[in-house]
C-alpha cells in the first residue's frame, strides 16, 4: 500500500543528483577575473593566443588561478581585484602594443570560481542581475519619425525603379514630411503611373491621392498607411534590439540584458561592467551609414553655398573643411553590410576601413558605380540626429561587394567605425534619456539581504512545522529543502537571471510549498481521527490531498502566467521563478516526500502509530441516565 516500485526511487535518486550537481555552482563565489576577446575576424583567438597570456602574467609577475578558453575567449581568473587591474594591464601591453591599433578586447569581468569539471558538464551558476550583482543601466528611446523617414526614402528609390522600368514619364519625386510625392507633367502619365502602382505590392503599404498643384504641375502622393507604419516602427525597435546586442557582444560584456519596454524605449543592462565610459561611449554613438550621389548639376553646389540650396539635396561640410552638396536618396544602407574591417592602406599605410556587402547590396553598387563613373559618391555617418559627411571621393571604377573607407582617420576612429559597422546599422537613431550605475558594494549588500531572509523564513518554517507535526514535520522540512534545490537547479539549467524579485518569488515558493505539506499532514490526522488504521491513513491522507493540491497550485500559476505574459522586466523574472516553483513545489510536496514516508513506514506490516503530533479527537458522548 505504501510501497514505491524501484524506479521510482530510481527516478527520485536521479532527480536529487541532477538538482545537486547544477545547485552546487551557485554556491562557488565569482571571482576577479580578465576576459580577453576579439572584434576581427582575421585574428584567431586559440591556444597560441593563451600562452602569449600566460607569458605575460609571469614576466610581471602577476599571480593568477587558472587560464580557460571558450568560444567567447579567453578567462583568466585572479586572487583579488588588484591582481586583475595589474593582470589587465600587462595583457592589454602584450596583445595590444599600441593601443591605438588594439586587436584585442581585455576587459574586467567577474566569473564563478565553480571546478572545471561541474563547468564540463553544463553546471553553471545563475546569472545575477543589475541590482545584485552591480553595473550600468541604460534607457535608449527609438526616434520613431526617423525610422518613418527612412521608409520614405525606400519608398523613393523603388518606385523610381518602378517608374523606369515601365517607362513611365514624370518630373521628379521626392519627400514632403513622411509622404512620397511623383510629379507629373501629363495627366495620362499620372493616370498610368497610379496604375502601375496600385498593381504592384506597393499597394498593400500605400495609400495614393492625386493633387493638382497647377495645370502644369501634378502630382501624385503616396502615404504610408496607419498600419504599415505600426510594422515599421515595431520592426525598427526590434532590430535596433538586436543591434545593440551585438555590439554589447562585441565590448566582450557578460550576460548583457537587452529588451524592450514600451512602444519605443529600450532597456540595456550590464551586470558587473566596470569600465563604463566604454560601454556607454559604444552604445551612445548609434551611428548609422548611408550612401548618396553627390549633387554635381552645373551651379548647383554654389547655389546651395549661397543659402538657396536645390529641392532633394542638402549641403554638408567634408572634414577636410571642402563643402559638398549631397542628394538626400539613399543608395546603400548599413543594413547591406556583412563585415568591416579596420587595416591600414598599403600605399599610404593610413588607416582605412575595408567594407563587403551582401549580394543585393553589391548589386546596387554595381549599377550605381557603372553609370557614375567620374562622379562623387558620398558616405556619411548619422550619430545622435546629426549627420556628418565622412568622405566624397570620385568613383575610379565599378564597385563590387568590397569597398574601402578613407578619409583622415585616426586608428581609434576606424576600429569604432568598423565595429558600429560590422554590428549592424540602426534602423533609427536611438537616444540615452536615462542612466544609472549600482556599485558591486550595495549588490552584495543586495545578496546577503536576499539571502538571509530566504534562510531565517526557513529556519522558521522547520522549526514550526517540526514542532507541531513531529517525525512527519521532519520529512516535510526534507521534502521543503529538496524542492529548494530543485527550484535553483532548474534556475542553473535554464541559465535565468536572478534579480531581487526573482529573490522575493523564491522565499513565496517556500510558504506555498509549506501549504502543500500541511494539507497532507492534516489529511492523515483526519482519517486517524475517524479510527483508520494508520497504513491506511497515510495513503488515504496523501489521495484525498492531492486534488485540493493541484486545484491551488493551478489557479496560482494562472496567475503567474499572465504576469509572464503581460508583463515586463521584474514583472517577468518574478514571474518565471514563481511558476517553476509551483512546479517544483508540487513534485517534492507529493512524490518525493510520500517516498521518504514511504521508506520509513511502508516496510512495517503492524504500524501502530504515526509521529504526527497529537491528534485530537472529540470527546466519546455517553448515553444520558433515565
Amino acid at each position: 500500500m505504501n510501497r514505491y516500485p524501484l524506479w521510482k526511487y530510481l527516478m527520485i535518486a536521479v532527480a536529487l543528483l541532477v538538482a545537486t550537481l547544477y545547485t552546487i555552482p551557485n554556491f562557488f563565489p565569482e571571482v576577479p577575473a580578465v576576459q580577453v576577446s576579439t572584434n576581427k575576424s582575421n585574428i584567431r583567438i586559440d591556444a597560441s593566443t593563451m600562452k602569449l597570456v600566460d607569458d605575460a602574467l609571469k614576466a610581471d609577475n602577476v599571480a593568477h588561478r587558472d587560464l580557460s578558453l571558450d568560444p567567447t575567449g579567453i578567462k583568466v581568473r585572479f586572487e583579488d581585484p588588484d591582481s586583475q587591474i595589474k593582470g589587465k594591464e600587462s595583457i592589454s601591453k602584450r596583445l595590444n602594443p599600441d593601443s591605438k591599433t588594439a586587436s584585442y578586447i581585455v576587459a574586467l569581468n567577474l566569473i564563478s570560481s565553480s571546478p572545471q569539471w561541474l563547468t564540463s558538464i553544463g553546471a553553471l551558476p545563475m546569472y545575477l542581475g543589475l541590482d545584485l550583482r552591480g553595473g550600468v543601466y541604460f534607457m535608449l528611446q527609438v526616434d520613431m519619425k526617423a525610422a518613418l523617414d527612412k521608409a520614405a526614402d525606400r519608398y523613393i528609390g523603388d518606385l523610381r525603379t518602378l517608374l523606369r522600368d515601365k517607362k513611365i514619364q514624370y518630373a521628379g519625386v521626392g519627400r514632403e514630411g513622411q509622404d512620397v510625392v511623383i510629379r507629373f507633367r501629363d495627366d495620362a502619365e499620372r493616370r498610368k503611373a497610379e496604375g502601375e502602382i496600385v498593381a504592384s505590392t506597393f499597394n498593400t503599404d500605400l495609400v495614393l491621392k492625386s493633387v493638382d498643384a497647377s495645370p502644369t504641375e501634378l502630382k501624385l502622393v503616396a502615404s504610408v498607411k496607419q498600419e504599415t507604419q505600426r510594422t515599421i516602427q515595431a520592426g525598427a525597435v526590434q532590430q535596433n534590439i538586436t543591434i545593440l546586442r551585438n555590439r554589447v557582444n562585441e565590448l566582450g560584456v557578460a550576460e548583457p540584458i537587452i529588451q524592450q519596454q514600451g512602444i519605443d524605449r529600450v532597456v540595456v543592462q550590464l551586470p558587473g561592467v566596470q569600465d563604463t565610459a566604454r560601454a556607454k561611449d559604444i552604445l551612445g554613438r548609434t551611428a548609422t551609414l548611408e550612401i548618396r550621389m553627390v549633387n554635381e548639376d552645373p551651379g548647383a553646389l554654389e547655389q546651395a553655398i549661397a543659402g538657396n540650396v536645390p529641392f532633394g539635396s542638402d549641403l554638408y561640410t567634408e572634414r577636410s573643411g571642402k563643402p559638398e552638396l549631397v542628394r538626400r536618396q539613399v543608395v546603400l544602407q548599413g543594413d547591406r553590410i556583412t563585415d568591416a574591417q579596420s587595416s591600414f592602406d598599403s600605399r599610404t599605410n593610413e588607416p582605412i576601413v575595408s567594407v563587403s556587402v551582401d549580394g543585393q547590396g553589391a548589386r546596387v553598387l554595381r549599377d550605381i558605380t557603372r553609370e557614375n563613373i567620374g562622379k562623387g559618391m558620398a558616405i556619411l555617418l548619422t550619430e545622435k540626429g546629426k549627420t556628418e559627411l565622412l568622405l566624397a571621393p570620385k568613383i575610379r571604377d565599378e564597385l563590387g561587394s568590397r569597398f574601402q573607407i578613407t578619409g583622415r582617420f585616426t586608428t581609434r576612429e576606424t576600429n569604432d567605425l568598423a565595429l558600429l559597422m560590422r554590428a549592424g546599422a540602426l534602423a533609427a537613431p536611438m537616444e540615452i534619456v536615462e542612466e544609472r550605475t549600482v556599485g558591486p558594494s550595495l549588490g552584495k549588500d543586495n545578496i546577503q539581504k536576499g539571502f538571509n531572509s530566504t534562510m531565517y523564513g526557513f529556519i522558521a518554517l522547520a522549526l514550526f512545522i517540526c514542532a507541531y507535526y513531529q517525525l512527519m514535520g521532519v520529512v516535510s522540512t526534507l521534502s521543503l529543502g529538496i524542492n529548494l534545490m530543485l527550484l535553483i537547479s532548474l534556475l542553473s539549467m535554464l541559465q535565468a537571471t536572478l534579480t531581487l524579485p526573482g529573490i522575493a518569488a523564491i522565499a513565496l515558493t517556500l510558504g506555498m510549498a509549506i501549504d502543500a505539506n500541511v494539507l497532507i499532514n492534516e489529511r492523515i490526522r483526519e482519517e486517524l481521527r475517524k479510527g483508520t488504521k494508520p497504513q491506511e491513513a497515510i495513503s488515504e491522507g496523501y489521495t484525498r490531498a492531492w486534488g485540493t493540491i493541484l486545484d491551488s497550485n493551478v489557479t496560482t500559476l494562472i496567475a503567474g502566467i499572465s504576469l509572464l505574459l503581460f508583463g515586463s522586466g521584474p514583472i517577468r523574472g518574478f514571474a518565471v521563478v514563481h511558476c517553476l516553483g509551483i512546479l517544483t513545489s508540487m513534485f517534492s510536496a507529493v512524490f518525493i516526500s510520500r517516498g521518504i514516508v514511504n521508506l520509513i513506514y511502508g516496510g512495517k506490516k503492524r504500524l501502530e502509530k504515526i509521529s504526527i503530533g497529537q491528534v485530537w479527537r472529540p470527546p466519546t458522548q455517553t448515553a444520558a441516565k433515565p
